[in-house]
């Protein structure tokens, strides 16, 4: 078949199919009610006999409206609801249409016949808008041409008297400008429907990226935070367990030779056990949502350094912004999260005393710099790739395009700079 497959499989799933081809016949109906009263009014003689013909194309049109407006037979007749509509839609009334001029067409005044002609026109009008917007192109051509050939054979045949004669020529004008029209409408209409599909589709296309990518973001933050929290609970479980056990063997060795310094170590071994347990309380506190919530950037910052300096015995030198603009969610939990770990760096590695926490906008930059005055490192030596805390960090920072710079000296303490610049200020709401 020289037509493809779309012919025979309308896409009736799209909203508003039905709903606009039932509007159409509504509106039909009431066209064809009012030309029919023009027609009686100028022959000014209707007679009883007329009246079935005009009936019949009332009735027609009454039953194809009450056709679309049942749903229970799109769902039992499915995908062959739609072409028994469009069928019943053309040829129904260009058969009614021809057998009313070739009964009337000596009684009937030329306006009246050309109302019925541009009738038609109209008619047919409704299943080829719905041909263009369910099948393709090819569907189109096949319509118009098979109307046109449908039409043309009909006033060939009817017409037979000298008075239905004179009407051939100005109506097969009208049949041929019909089917040129409907050419040209139909392939604009098939073409608009098909862009808007493919922008349908490339849109769907696009939001299953999106949700995919989505669900890969959410995975590797719940990945990332899982690892951080993994590490957390090694070093404070795995050093104060490991410290309990040495301490526990000691107290086996002197338990039945020094009852005090059994019990000495027994203390030593208690006191680590609810340290070990509070670190761990600790850890687990900070799986609950995020405090940036409730406080603010700036003062969840500072509740965080303040909690856990005052527990370590840090002295602290804070110097937070204050009014912050209301940045990005993954921009505030970078920073936070950032703090949060350097913080727990300075508390179990660094061995520092001091710690200064600076956090500030400058222009379209906001900045956070954590410097302490620990122990420090060699850059140059350690392999900072293979220190997972600081792995996470770098993670975090490439997240929201922004900058991770870590700088430490032996002797001379560690200082993070973390830098995001926002890219307008519609990023923001001061």
């Amino acid at each position: 078949m020289w037509y493809d497959q779309k012919m025979v499989t309308p896409v009736t799933s799209e909203i508003g199919v039905i709903k606009t081809f039932r509007r159409f016949t509504g509106v039909r109906l009431i066209f064809l009610v009012f030309s029919v009263v023009i027609y009686f009014l100028e022959v000014g003689r209707a007679t009883l006999s007329n009246w079935p013909f005009f009936a019949l194309m009332l009735l027609d049109t009454g039953l194809l409206l009450v056709y679309l407006s049942v749903p229970r037979l799109e769902e039992v007749l499915k995908r062959a609801y739609l072409p028994v509509g469009i069928i019943w839609s053309t040829l129904l009334p260009i058969v009614e249409l021809h057998f009313i001029f070739s009964m009337f067409s000596i009684d009937a005044p030329v306006r009246s016949i050309f109302l019925f002609a541009f009738q038609l026109v109209l008619v047919l009008f409704i299943p080829m808008i719905m041909i263009a917007w369910c099948y393709s192109k090819r569907s189109v051509i096949l319509f118009s041409v098979i109307t046109l050939f449908v039409d043309v054979g009909l006033f060939f045949f009817t017409y037979s008297t000298s008075a239905g004669i004179a009407f051939i020529s100005p109506i097969l004008g009208i049949s041929f400008i019909r089917t040129v029209t409907f050419l040209l409408i139909g392939n604009m209409v098939a073409n608009l429907v098909k862009v808007q599909r493919e922008q349908n589709m490339r849109l769907a296309e696009a939001y299953d990226k999106l949700a995919a990518y989505a669900s890969t973001q959410e995975k590797l933050a719940i990945s990332r935070e899982r690892n951080r929290m993994a590490r957390e609970l090694h070093d404070v479980l795995a050093h104060t367990m490991s410290g309990v056990a040495i301490e526990l063997e000691g107290v086996r060795s002197v338990l039945r030779v020094d009852c005090d310094r059994a019990e000495e170590l027994l203390s030593q071994s208690l006191s680590a056990i609810r340290e070990g347990l509070n670190e761990t309380r600790r850890a687990l506190q900070s799986l609950r949502a995020s405090p940036i919530e409730d406080l603010g950037l700036g003062l969840a910052i500072r509740n965080l350094i303040e909690l856990n300096a005052d527990r370590s015995s840090l002295e602290t030198d804070l110097r937070i912004e204050g009014n912050l603009p209301d940045y990005p969610d993954e921009v505030q939990q970078c920073f936070y999260r950032v703090a949060q770990e350097s913080l727990t760096n300075v508390i179990v590695h660094s061995k520092a005393s001091k710690l200064e926490v600076n956090l500030w906008r400058e222009g379209a930059l906001l900045k956070l710099s954590i410097r302490d005055n620990g122990i420090g490192f060699d850059q140059d030596k350690e392999k900072l790739d293979d220190k997972y805390g600081l792995m996470g960090m770098r993670e975090r920072a490439a997240i929201i395009n922004g900058e991770l710079s870590i700088v430490s000296q032996v002797g001379r303490g560690t200082e993070i700079l973390l830098t995001y610049e926002s890219d307008s200020q519609g990023d923001l709401n001061d």
